[in-house]
């Protein structure tokens, strides 16, 4: 068998990036295809409808719901302010009122004289959608967003959680296996996306939040630790839309796991660029990956690398992903057509590797290994 289908991680020093930026509902489009954007650009925009709050008028006066109409103060339409009167009897003699008072900031929406409520509902919630990176906006979708594409460094990663982030690049290790702790990370650090190594500690990632870190970029986390920073089972959810302060791109997975020296040689070699990074993981069906993106001024089409659609190859570089010898790289060596028994007596189709570091040779299942895209 000449060549084979597995999946593949991306980490690759230039190449052509692009990515949808759409509105959860139909809005505003703020720029022309062509035209250049940063990643602050606001490319863009809409407004959610505000929450929706009904009160029971009738009951509140003591009437009957088709009797409110002649109490309403504030008419279908009207701005109300919290604690303002949106209707009243009018008592006995002046005196004795029953008084309906708004409970928020917003706007009369709706009156029923069926089941005697009303319906006010808060201001509507500005939306904006922004570049994501500094680049070109490639394609426009009328009233929903665009599509934006830059050239630069494109890594993926193996979980991530947090939303998408972009600061400067600042290399904290300064080696793949290196631990970054508590101790590492110091208010220079503020506003930035670090990079450590084989590991971020629990007190490390505290730390980053404290000082005013932007993300955190590692190979490994512990994934006891995940559940204390989170307050949950993660389960199969998807994630990215956490609040913690920070957001974490793990390139190898949980433990202890010496980043792979590509991707460590690829973010020193870009320290100090501007950096986008997103932690939204999905690990079921619809694969998501954690993404780090890093924009180069200057390159064109005939400078990135081109994707190979040739899949599993004598010579692919690949990343085992599935204990024995986890997080290593290696190169596939030979695909042997016949599938053969493994420890587990199971029959698979597997891959010949050699470890790059050691010289190692090794029979996987082709489930446990993905592809390398350089």
């Amino acid at each position: 068998m000449a060549s084979a289908y597995t999946p593949g991680l991306k980490i690759v020093g230039k190449a052509r990036f692009e990515k949808d930026r759409k509105l959860p509902m139909r809005g505003t489009v703020h720029v022309k295809k062509g035209e250049r954007v940063t990643a602050e650009t606001v490319v863009a925009s809409t407004h959610l409808p505000g929450n929706v709050f009904p009160m029971n008028v009738a009951n509140i006066l003591g009437c009957e719901p088709k009797e409110i109409i002649e109490f309403m103060v504030k008419k279908v339409g009207d701005r109300v302010k919290k604690g303002e009167i949106i209707a009243e009897t009018p008592g006995l003699w002046g005196f004795f009122k029953n008084r309906v008072e708004s409970c928020i900031v917003g706007s009369l929406e709706n009156i029923s004289t069926v089941t005697g409520q009303v319906i006010l509902r808060e201001p509507p919630i500005p939306i904006e959608v922004h570049g994501y990176v500094d680049g070109e906006v490639a394609d426009v979708y009328a009233e929903e967003g665009i599509r934006v594409a830059t050239y630069g460094a494109f890594i993926q990663g193996i979980f991530g959680i947090g939303p998408e982030v972009v600061a400067p690049l600042k290399m904290v290790a300064r080696d793949p296996a290196d631990v970054l702790d508590a101790k590492d990370i110091s208010p220079e650090h503020k506003g930035k996306i670090i990079v450590g190594g084989s590991l971020v500690t629990a007190p490390a990632l505290a730390r980053a939040i404290e000082l005013g870190v932007k993300g955190v970029i590692a190979g490994g986390y512990d994934a006891f630790d995940l559940k204390e920073f989170l307050g949950y089972d993660l389960g199969v959810a998807i994630t990215g839309n956490e609040d913690k302060g920070v957001t974490l791109v793990v390139t190898e997975g949980f433990g202890k796991i010496a980043m792979a020296k590509k991707t460590f040689d690829l973010l020193k070699a870009s320290e100090g660029r501007k950096t986008s990074i997103n932690g939204a993981t999905q690990i079921r069906a619809g694969v998501i990956r954690p993404e780090v993106v890093i924009p180069i001024e200057g390159l064109k089409d005939q400078d990135v690398s081109k994707s190979s659609s040739m899949g599993m190859t004598v010579g692919t570089l690949l990343r085992i992903i599935r204990q024995p010898k986890f997080g290593s790289v290696a190169k596939v060596v030979s695909l042997p057509e016949k599938p053969a028994h493994i420890d587990t007596e199971a029959k698979v189709r597997i891959v010949e590797i050699e470890i790059l570091n050691t010289g190692e040779k090794l029979n996987l299942p082709r489930a446990n290994v993905e592809i390398i895209e350089e």
